[in-house]
């Protein structure tokens, strides 16, 4: 199946591992370049060789204001045009309500929900016809996950905007979708695994717990988003799609 990624321009954040990067990787191996961004400038430089030279590094924290401007920017001068974002960012800290400080709410909601909402805004003011705005969010969209509190509180309002901006842009014929990944075995996944007491216990666990009785691959969700980013799924907006093996029961 063709999915008509050719010569079309991503922006993909937080892709220098992880999710992110799993989907990158899926929108390359069928044709398309990608702006991935990080924190960390070596990491994307490294990240973005590996990749090819189909896919171009740009250091930029979601938090910065400037950030959306400067990575949609070089998917222009680099690549000629921008067809649409995934915006990823790493998982906010782990905790119960009662631990988490005033300061790291903050700190969560400027780079996990008002810098997706910057992206997505500033790339709604740029895409025609055809583009596209991805969200990574999470399975506490849906139902909250125990030990995330920050997490539970900041995705379902991300899902909320999503939503919202899918109707206002549809009528200009761009898309909003949202993933929502269960246990995929990154490296977020297996440190959330090692608070435990004991690790394998708790993955066990967890993999009991899923109908398909494991956890996924990031390359598994990277072809999921890939899909929802290409004109392939040209008839799909406004939808969380779940990404988890089954572990979400409802419709």
């Amino acid at each position: 199946m063709d999915l008509g990624l050719k010569d079309r321009v991503y922006v993909v954040t937080g892709a220098t591992r992880g999710l992110g990067n799993a989907t990158a990787r899926a929108l390359v191996a069928d044709g398309a370049k990608v702006v991935i961004s990080g924190r960390d400038e070596k990491g994307v430089a490294d990240a973005a060789a590996a990749l090819g030279p189909g896919a171009a590094g740009v250091a930029a924290d979601n938090a910065d204001p400037e950030a959306a401007g400067r990575l949609i920017a070089t998917a222009r001068e680099r690549f000629g045009r921008f067809d649409g974002v995934l915006i990823s960012v790493g998982g906010p800290p782990a905790g119960f309500a009662a631990d988490i400080t005033d300061e790291q709410w903050q700190a969560a909601f400027e780079s996990v929900f008002l810098g997706a909402v910057r992206l997505a805004r500033a790339a709604a003011s740029e895409l025609g016809e055809g583009g596209v705005i991805g969200f990574v969010l999470s399975g506490s969209v849906h139902e909250p996950i125990p030990g995330l509190t920050v997490s539970n509180g900041l995705r379902p309002g991300l899902a909320g905007f999503a939503k919202s901006l899918a109707d206002e842009l549809g009528p200009h014929g761009i898309r909003v979708v949202g993933v929502l990944p269960g246990r995929i075995d990154t490296d977020r996944v297996r440190e959330l695994d090692g608070l435990s007491a004991d690790p394998v216990a708790t993955r066990t666990a967890a993999e009991s717990r899923i109908p398909l009785r494991r956890y996924g691959t990031p390359e598994e969700f990277g072809r999921a988003a890939a899909f929802l980013l290409s004109p392939a799924a040209s008839y799909v907006t406004g939808v969380m799609l779940p990404v988890d093996g089954g572990v979400r029961h409802g419709f």
